[in-house]
């Protein structure tokens, strides 16, 4: 069977059908198995990497993934591009799609990614923008499958500020069928179209979506407790602010015995322990960031492979 996902572009989630999400965990286990069965399968290939934002997990995990399966990568500080000068995203996407095989983008703008995937001929690879956080989610959703053996029916509750974290989960466990549950204070609630959106798939995956401002209420028999920093990257200037308004919004075992027993706890990283999550929980015996983290490597490796590679 012919790879549907080759040539695909992925910026959201919303590109993949549940099967083909599916796939994706499927053989980033696989990888992660046996990576020497796939270490030449991008032999080859080039992948231009971008940074607007700064990076360490997904800097690492790209650019050691792209060379474990054989490629190589380049990697572009923004402001040491033309792009960072003002050339248009349409004659930048033009050009780099003679020189490379595929782009991965990290910056603000979901705008920039979108136009950059529309203009190029090669496959672009959100690796984080203000919206949306895609390869994190398949990450994390491998973490959830090791751990759970399964995702659908699982319930996620994720606590804190409803950012690109939120967003993505929203859409990658609604289309899978998974229970999401989110809590923040009034005001730092996820995009209402990302809500409505993530309900419209619920509806085919039989999944629930619940957005509250109560964190008491969403943890109730979760299977997984995931947060994130309070001020997401663009947003540090609120810090003190936010510091006093997400207090009661915090990870920890007052707020986690409302969880089944055996639940996984994940964070994206990197973390502020004692402010989202206390400390106890972070480096406690439900904590998963380590293995979370690694997976980056194994599900970004999956997506690359089925994005690049016409098997």
């Amino acid at each position: 069977m012919m790879n549907s996902m080759y040539g695909k572009s992925i910026l959201n989630l919303t590109e993949l059908t549940k099967e083909e999400f599916l796939s994706i965990i499927e053989l980033a286990v696989a990888i992660k198995a046996d990576p020497e069965a796939y270490r030449g399968v991008l032999a080859g290939k080039i992948l231009a990497m971008i940074f607007e934002k700064n990076s360490t997990r997904t800097r690492v995990s790209f650019e050691a993934g792209i060379i474990q399966l054989g490629g190589q990568a380049i990697v572009l500080d923004s402001k040491s591009t033309q792009m960072g000068r003002g050339e248009p995203v349409k004659d930048t996407a033009k050009v780099m799609s003679s020189y490379v095989d595929g782009i991965m983008i990290r910056t603000y703008s979901d705008q920039i990614v979108a136009e950059l995937a529309k203009e190029a001929s090669i496959p672009v690879i959100n690796g984080l923008t203000d919206d949306h956080h895609p390869c994190q989610i398949l990450a994390d959703f491998q973490t959830i499958y090791e751990q759970k053996g399964k995702l659908e029916g699982i319930k996620l509750t994720y606590i804190g500020d409803g950012n690109n974290m939120a967003h993505s989960f929203l859409i990658g466990g609604s289309l899978v069928g998974m229970d999401i549950s989110i809590a923040t204070p009034k005001g730092y609630e996820p995009k209402a179209e990302f809500v409505e959106l993530a309900k419209k798939n619920a509806k085919v995956s039989g999944s629930i979506i619940e957005i509250v401002n109560d964190p008491d209420q969403a943890a109730k028999n979760a299977d997984v407790l995931v947060t994130d920093v309070w001020a997401s990257m663009g947003d540090e200037s609120e810090q003190k602010e936010r510091e006093v308004i997400f207090k009661e919004f915090q990870i920890n075992n007052r707020l986690s015995v409302q969880a089944k027993k055996d639940y996984l706890f994940l964070h994206c990283l990197p973390a502020h322990r004692g402010e989202e999550v206390s400390v106890d929980i972070i480096d406690g015996t439900h904590s998963a960031i380590y293995e979370e983290a690694a997976n980056r490597l194994h599900a970004q490796k999956a997506l690359m492979v089925k994005l690049m590679a016409n098997l």
